[in-house]
């Protein structure tokens, strides 16, 4: 069982940064593939970036977010710079314990409760 709590959301101004952080449990948590997701009202759960061994991003993300993770720590972290309204959404930290997708909702098994991100102009 994995357990996943995201933190860092808030109401910021466009242009500016944010910086997400998501606590895992889990005794394996370095060989975890971790995502973030973010899902804006009305529509679907969308990917943003993973992390395992490398890293992926949405197109729509490449160059303004950054994923790490501190396995030490078992945290993953998610900073967003250059922030801007299409960006306001729930983000959610997810988990993968065994490696399907690291681009899809269904490749990951476990999920946090999410966190409000909302940029305004």
């Amino acid at each position: 069982q994995v357990q996943l709590v995201e933190s860092g959301g808030g109401l910021v101004q466009v242009g500016d940064s944010l910086r997400l952080s998501c606590a895992a449990s889990g005794r394996s948590f370095s060989n975890y593939a971790m995502g973030w997701f973010r899902q804006a009202p009305g529509k679907e759960r969308d990917f943003v970036a993973a992390i395992r061994y490398t890293t992926v991003y949405a197109d729509s993300v490449k160059g303004r977010f950054t994923i790490s993770r501190d396995n030490a720590k078992r945290t993953v972290d998610l900073q967003m710079n250059s922030l801007q309204p299409e960006d306001t959404a729930v983000y959610y930290c997810a988990a993968a314990t065994s490696i399907r997708s690291l681009t899809t909702v269904g490749g990951y098994g476990y999920w946090g409760r999410g966190t409000q991100v909302t940029v305004s102009s």
